[in-house]
């Protein structure tokens, strides 16, 4: 597969375990007074928006989506259920949420240097796109610490 792809395949993959994961997050919320709430779902709207680009331009180059491994979505489940269970205030969901974001960051901007050479002045700009709209988001979250 070529650079460009990998990417857009990568972007693809954290932004749909990004969505599922805030998903179940906000599922567990549900009835709670947490005011980080409108926060997560800002969130999980940027990531699908990501996540629904991704996918069209890897459709047009005619790759074949994958699916998250079932696993994972169900540690993932199972770790955001645990977090909640344990503490649900907005200082604690805010710290778990930064800590899965800044693990996405840090493995975008590898991805970024890695390919910078080789791919594709646009598929490079979304993935620098992706990778602002992250770091944005570890910002928002900061004041709920």
């Amino acid at each position: 597969m070529d650079q460009n792809n990998e990417l857009l395949e990568y972007i693809y993959r954290d932004a749909e375990m990004s969505c599922f994961s805030l998903t179940e997050l906000l599922k567990d919320l549900k009835g709670k007074d947490n005011k980080i709430t409108p926060t997560v779902e800002n969130v999980l709207k940027g990531y699908e928006r990501y996540m629904q680009e991704a996918e069209e331009k890897l459709k047009e180059a005619n790759v074949e989506l994958k699916k998250t491994n079932p696993m994972a979505r169900m540690a993932s489940s199972m770790g955001v259920k645990q977090e909640v269970k344990k503490d649900n205030s907005d200082a604690s969901i805010a710290d778990m949420l930064i800590k899965g974001i800044s693990m996405g960051t840090l493995d975008m901007e590898k991805r970024i240097n890695n390919y910078k050479a080789d791919a594709k002045k646009d598929i490079l700009g979304f993935a620098k796109d992706f990778y602002k709209f992250q770091q944005d988001n570890l910002e928002s979250l900061k004041a709920f610490l």
